[in-house]
């Protein structure tokens, strides 16, 4: 994370002195692996906590058990941060693995705290020690959200207001910033690992984290009450088809016809609402592709998390400061036709390039898939006519819907309900055209029955009854027939 950097640079939480010139070092003093500024350097540092702190300051840490810590506890971390900074020489750091630079930062912590006779307990020592690593290594106040497996999205709204989304529920915590400033400052460590950058002239960004989290920023002078930081987390356990039923999200049966689609290269829709699980359910079919087939996604912030071996995946990029360099979706789907793709996966479509997405799925690249906002998969398709049309395109109504009924297989709809549970509550065909009207044909429905006395959604997924789907053919093709026929059948005795 820190690489080679002067001393000079900014450091990990803004507002801190800066350091004045380098920092001499000398190779025998060591303290676990980092070299240290010479003894009477360190020593000055250390001296220039304040000597006289106020009686109440000294059990700041005593009095704030909470998260929410007091001004007081921010004037001796700073405080205690500046020294650390003094002390150590950040290109040894950037050498060291996360666990040995916690353990090298808590050793010269403790001789500071201990050589200024800092008034403190050791879990207080420790929560204190916590705080300077994260601010250090990680994301500062954010590093115990996300560690946390449990939490879908964090919502920064300012320094002060933090939200978190649990199990489908949004609640407040505790969890706030020393000010907007360190705010914005982790807002800009987090989108420059991915090459991007926010401030007051390119206010708004889009980014991701390592693991492929999804990340919102947006700065003053739009936000007004201090920077908006919104994170999409995914799960460290990638889900699965199997553990979607055991949710309850689609039945053991639906499941399988998921597995048939996936596997058959039927051209994928998958529609839903914002939280609804689109960019789940797409990673949820991906595992069903062939090992030995080319994959090209294209996404605006790369967060699809495929396993087959042969994946290229590419990533949209924004204007830069004189405004020029901007590569859109549009500019990525036309390349990747260049790129032998045998599947093509589109994180997300928001505008024309629908159109190109619709000329590769006809254009034998079977099996491509996207994800787009919409409520109902008759709604889906309404807003790719509607995308293709604002894209500028002077096509007849006709001839778009012709274009969307020979490139588009199945539509799968998910929903976020209102108990915050997710369902997949359409697997839809789409059939053809009767005139001007598009015709589909429901798969598999999810019919809310009612709720329990907690205010949870009582519901089931049940079968239509079809016979043979559109895609029977192409099942029969791919050597599914049998395992298609025997989980609609299954489905159909599971609703008799």
């Amino acid at each position: 994370m820190f690489g080679k950097r002067s001393s000079q640079d900014e450091h990990p939480v803004s507002q801190l002195p800066q350091l004045q010139g380098s920092t001499a070092v000398q190779p025998a003093n060591r303290v676990s692996g980092i070299l240290v500024a010479e003894p009477e350097k360190r020593a000055r540092s250390t001296n220039e906590l304040p000597a006289n702190r106020p009686d109440g300051a000294k059990d700041t840490m005593r009095q704030h058990q909470s998260s929410r810590k007091s001004n007081e506890y921010y004037d001796l971390k700073t405080q205690i941060f500046a020294a650390l900074i003094e002390a150590i020489d950040l290109t040894q750091l950037g050498k060291m693995d996360s666990e040995q630079a916690r353990k090298a930062i808590g050793e010269i912590v403790n001789d500071i705290v201990a050589a200024k006779k800092v008034v403190m307990s050791i879990a207080e020592q420790d929560e204190l020690l916590q705080d300077i690593c994260n601010d250090v290594l990680g994301y500062g106040p954010l590093e115990p959200l996300l560690s946390r497996d449990d939490i879908a999205d964090i919502m920064v709204n300012g320094a002060d207001t933090v939200y978190i989304e649990v199990a489908g529920k949004v609640e407040r915590t505790d969890v706030h910033f020393r000010d907007n400033a360190q705010l914005l400052h982790i807002c800009q460590r987090i989108v420059s690992q991915v090459g991007r950058r926010v401030d007051e002239s390119s206010p708004i960004c889009d980014a991701r984290l390592a693991d492929g989290s999804r990340v919102n920023v947006i700065a003053p002078p739009l936000a007004i009450d201090g920077p908006s930081l919104t994170i999409r987390k995914f799960k460290k356990d990638k889900l699965t088809l199997d553990q979607l039923v055991r949710f309850g999200s689609i039945t053991k049966e639906g499941a399988d016809v998921l597995q048939i689609i996936g596997r058959v290269r039927c051209n994928v829709i998958v529609s839903g609402g914002t939280g609804s699980g689109k960019t789940t359910l797409l990673n949820c079919l991906t595992r069903y592709i062939e090992p030995g087939e080319r994959i090209i996604t294209c996404e605006d912030a790369a967060e699809l998390q495929l396993q087959q071996p042969h994946v290229v995946r590419l990533e949209t990029r924004p204007p830069n400061i004189e405004g020029e360099g901007q590569i859109t979706m549009r500019d990525l789907i036309k390349n990747c036709l260049r790129m032998r793709p045998e599947r093509i996966i589109v994180g997300e479509v928001r505008g024309s390039e629908a159109f190109d997405l619709l000329q590769a799925m006809n254009t034998g690249h079977d099996g491509s898939m996207g994800t787009l906002h919409a409520n109902s998969p008759r709604e889906a398709l309404s807003r790719m006519e509607s995308m293709i049309t604002m894209g500028g395109y002077s096509l007849p109504s006709k001839t778009i819907r012709e274009m969307i009924v020979s490139s588009v297989d199945v539509i799968i709809q998910a929903a976020r309900l209102r108990d915050g549970s997710r369902r997949i509550t359409h697997i839809t065909e789409v059939l053809g055209l009767e005139g001007d009207v598009l015709i589909t044909q429901d798969l598999f429905l999810y019919d809310i029955i009612g709720e329990d006395a907690n205010g949870n959604i009582i519901g089931r997924h049940r079968s239509n009854g079809i016979g043979r789907p559109r895609f029977w053919d192409r099942a029969r093709y791919y050597g599914e027939e049998k395992r298609l026929a025997a989980a609609l059948d299954a489905a159909d005795a599971s609703i008799s």
